[in-house]
């Protein structure tokens, strides 16, 4: 049920296979074609009953990469919505209100979870998989700008992040539109005390810790440009596990123009 809310030891011939195993693999990764990042959101939440499938969903699109020529970037945004019987730690009113823009954007008639949204054009439910890959695949047809990003430790509790966006020109026309930075953590699990899925231990995987604008593009978009930032890591969250993840988006329109990630090391 989707859930809505109404806004307000081997033998030498082994061996052998297995040297020409790797060596074939080798060359096969040498002539896949480059993959072209797209950027999947999933507004989920821990207080939802249906979002555990789209949850796991998400994982195996970014872990598995399914979809011919397709890097699939992951976002998951646990919204509030559901903080009720049980507070989801991973929520924030940065998603919700994330979601809402998007339903303005999309004109969709209601907020609900579980939410995809693929390179911020397209939505779905969140845990229709076929439906999924056909959106991702869908959304390789549009012409993207090139993003590359580094996220580099301080040694201080803080990363720092460098974005550099070329190929603006290729887009055709744009409006006005931000760069964002986020912060997402793999490998994340809770056991879940009360609400709908009381007594579940739930897996989360490119879950957003922090989400940033970091600045706002001037129209016409200039065809190359960079920025960078610093960013504060809590505790917590566990540096090996951590992605920064770069992505350029109309502020109107919500499409996302180009993407990027980085692991954190």
């Amino acid at each position: 049920m989707n859930r809505w809310i109404i806004p307000g030891v081997f033998t030498a011939g082994c061996f052998a296979l297995l040297l020409l195993s790797v060596s074939g693999s080798r060359a096969r990764a040498a002539d896949e074609p480059r993959r072209v990042p797209v950027l999947v959101e999933l507004f989920t939440s821990q207080g939802c009953l249906s979002c555990p499938p789209a949850d796991e969903l998400l994982m195996r699109l970014d872990s598995e990469q399914p979809v011919q020529g397709a890097l699939v970037i992951p976002l998951s945004e646990h919204v509030e919505h559901w903080n009720g019987q049980w507070h989801d730690p991973f929520s924030s009113a940065v998603f919700t209100d994330r979601q809402r823009e998007y339903r303005r954007a999309l004109a969709t008639r209601a907020l609900y979870t579980p939410q995809m949204v693929v390179d911020g054009r397209l939505q779905l439910i969140g845990s229709r998989q076929e439906r999924a890959q056909a959106t991702i695949a869908e959304a390789l047809t549009l012409p993207k700008a090139t993003l590359s990003v580094t996220a580099d430790p301080n040694g201080n509790g803080s990363v720092s992040v460098s974005v550099t966006v070329s190929g603006i020109t290729r887009l055709g026309p744009t409006h006005e539109s931000a760069l964002w930075v986020a912060i997402t953590e793999d490998g994340l699990e809770t056991e879940v005390k009360r609400g709908e899925n009381a007594f579940r231990r739930l897996r989360h995987g490119a879950v957003v810790r922090t989400l940033r604008q970091l600045q706002t593009l001037p129209v016409p978009i200039p065809d190359h440009f960079a920025a960078a930032t610093v960013v504060a890591l809590e505790p917590e969250w566990r540096t090996e596990r951590l992605r920064a993840v770069a992505f350029l988006q109309e502020l109107s329109s919500r499409r996302v123009l180009g993407a990027a990630q980085r692991r954190v090391k």
